[in-house]
């Protein structure tokens, strides 16, 4: 899914607007038991309580995509021959109703899901008129093509709130703080199926992750029947040892420069698609190449790529997640340098007595230890 299919699915969980139309939830200690379960119809919930629920699935529909939003396919095993997406399937077409198949659910995540504390297992089934579309992409609200039913699940950690004084009214003074169970953000969720295309999509579903470093194998892979998606450091770690063994150790400060230049370059173009830049064998090959990569280096970098969903086949980097686009760094066990990543022309080496040299020229508003300094002043003689 793309950023604006995102969107338009986290516009239609809005309390204001919802079409959530049932919702349904077991509570789980740490000791993994099941302490409450309860499935309603979400127009029977009290309003303060919809909007809570409401911002909890909006939430896991948050962040950015390829990082803490990433896109699986189920693989045509699975779907021929495994359960998972079956599971799926029946839970989503149940509506929630069915009691058997949410306790199945709630089993299999219990038995698979790792949290060393208090969770919240939150399922929501709605359906949404996808209206259709003029030539100038406008929406017609009162001409549907379809309907697309949904399902998503958020998982999220409840935790004790902090102990302190709160003011007590009726004794006009402050009071001990009662600690209650309070229930936080996704740490993760699903939702099934995809909206790819603007039209349901049953062979994908979108995962999300709160923390885009901690994915939760045991979801994806165990519980959903998906791959694992490979994470934003994983992809960037593999692309800078991609380019250190494609230059044979011998990679220059200003190929690199020109490399993080060219990529954020590449990204400004793409920042108005829906969706996101992610770079294939002949895009890698096309920024090395201005970067001034050498024919031995263009065929050594082409076998390392990314299998995002371990069919086999290389499917390439996220752009954004390999580029540094806020700053551009230059590192040693001794010091570290910063810039912003769009003024990588304040930044140069030098050849000094003998030595390669960091060269940064000074303005006129320089602050050394917070101390205002005038470049180009001397002590020498002082």
């Amino acid at each position: 899914m793309n950023k604006k299919e995102i969107l338009e699915i986290k516009k239609i969980l809005k309390k204001e607007n919802t079409h959530i139309d049932r919702i349904a939830f077991c509570y789980v200690d740490a000791e993994k038991q099941k302490r409450a379960v309860y499935a309603s119809s979400f127009y029977s919930v009290p309003d303060g309580e919809m909007f809570k629920y409401s911002d909890l699935f909006r939430k896991a529909l948050s962040g950015t995509v390829g990082k803490n939003l990433n896109t699986l396919d189920f693989s045509l095993d699975e779907e021929m021959n495994g359960t998972r997406h079956k599971e799926l399937l029946a839970l989503l077409d149940s509506g929630l109703k069915n009691k058997s198949l949410l306790e199945s659910f709630y089993d299999e995540v219990i038995s698979h899901y790792f949290h060393a504390g208090n969770y919240l297992i939150l399922l929501a089934h709605g359906t949404y008129d996808v209206p259709g579309r003029d030539s100038n992409q406008a929406e017609m609200f009162d001409a549907s093509d379809y309907v697309y039913q949904f399902m998503e699940c958020v998982i999220c950690p409840v935790d004790l709130s902090k102990p302190g004084l709160c003011y007590d009214a009726d004794s006009s003074s402050f009071v001990e703080h009662i600690q209650e169970w309070m229930v936080g953000m996704p740490e993760c969720g699903f939702l099934f199926p995809a909206f790819n295309d603007r039209n349901a999509d049953i062979h994908s579903l979108l995962y999300y992750a709160g923390n885009p470093e901690e994915l939760h194998p045991e979801m994806t892979e165990i519980l959903l029947g998906c791959a694992e998606p490979v994470s934003a450091k994983d992809q960037k770690n593999d692309f800078n040892a991609a380019v250190e063994e494609a230059f044979g150790g011998s990679c220059s400060f200003q190929t690199v420069k020109e490399i993080h230049e060219n990529l954020n370059r590449m990204i400004e173009e793409n920042r108005d698609e829906p969706d996101p830049l992610v770079l294939r064998k002949e895009d890698v090959r096309k920024i090395l190449l201005e970067s001034g990569a050498e024919d031995t280096v263009l065929e050594r970098i082409e076998t390392r790529f990314v299998d995002q969903n371990n069919t086999g086949e290389p499917s390439g980097y996220m752009a954004s997640n390999i580029a540094s686009t806020r700053r551009f760094e230059v590192k040693t066990p001794e010091l570290s340098v910063q810039i912003l990543a769009d003024r990588t022309d304040l930044i140069d080496t030098m050849m000094i007595g003998g030595q390669e040299c960091l060269v940064i020229p000074l303005s006129n508003d320089v602050t050394v230890n917070g101390i205002s300094i005038r470049p180009g002043q001397s002590t020498e003689g002082r």
